[in-house]
């Protein structure tokens, strides 16, 4: 069994059980959970806010560890997995902006409130957004590798500083309500779910990676095949 043929089933079966289980974990969500007694219906965004969050943050963490083994190795492909990563953490990253914005807007009477946590957790997509976009910019793929290794150990600084926002800072931003956090707390019941989901949503991201890793792998050989045309 070749090895494109092994990708292509852990691939589909990643996405298989992605989708049984977020399927499994809506229903839960909105059908058996009651509201909660003072967010009412709203406080279920929870359940995507805080993943969504967590695989962002994770994903910009880990391109960053790629970008650094780049820079010691001069190895292209690590450069390709960073930016995949980076790209997919990004979009979840999105996801978690989003969501908090019509939380906020349920909650607070507001969509937006230049919060510790939300300030630099927009920093951080801002950021990374410019790593994409300097990647567009350069064509040389040793030179646009290295500089966007740069951009992600800088933005990396940022996800230390958007994770410890509400334990350095006490501003509008709610404390941790997990029990992997100091101080966090909560039904149990409720935590578990969020975790399931969590686990349903690290599947499809990863999906989203490998579908990505083969797009990069296509485009760097379309980049080798060009740069030895321009040679001759």
């Amino acid at each position: 069994m070749s090895e494109s043929t092994v990708r292509d089933k852990v691939l589909f079966g990643l996405a298989g059980f992605a989708a049984i289980l977020l399927t499994w974990n809506l229903h839960t969500i909105f059908l058996v959970m009651p509201d909660e007694l003072n967010q009412g219906a709203i406080w279920r965004i929870f359940f995507f806010h805080v993943p969504a969050a967590l695989l962002g943050l994770t994903g910009f963490g880990l391109g960053m560890i790629f970008s650094l083994t780049y820079l010691f190795t001069n190895n292209l492909r690590y450069d390709a997995i960073a930016e995949s990563i980076i790209e997919v953490a990004l979009v979840f990253a999105a996801v978690n902006l989003v969501t908090g914005s019509i939380w906020a807007r349920i909650i607070w009477g507001i969509w937006w409130a230049w919060d510790a946590r939300l300030t630099s957790m927009l920093v951080c997509w801002l950021i990374f957004a410019g790593y994409l976009m300097l990647r567009r910019a350069i064509d040389e793929p040793t030179q646009r590798a290295r500089l966007s290794a740069v951009v992600s150990i800088f933005g990396a600084v940022d996800v230390v500083i958007v994770w410890k926002s509400i334990e350095w800072w006490r501003t509008q931003h709610p404390a941790p309500v997990l029990s992997i956090r100091n101080g966090g707390g909560m039904d149990p019941g409720m935590e578990s779910t969020m975790y399931w989901n969590l686990l349903a949503l690290f599947c499809f991201a990863v999906v989203l990676v490998m579908v990505r890793m083969r797009q990069a792998r296509i485009s760097q050989e379309i980049d080798s095949l060009r740069r030895l045309a321009h040679s001759y």
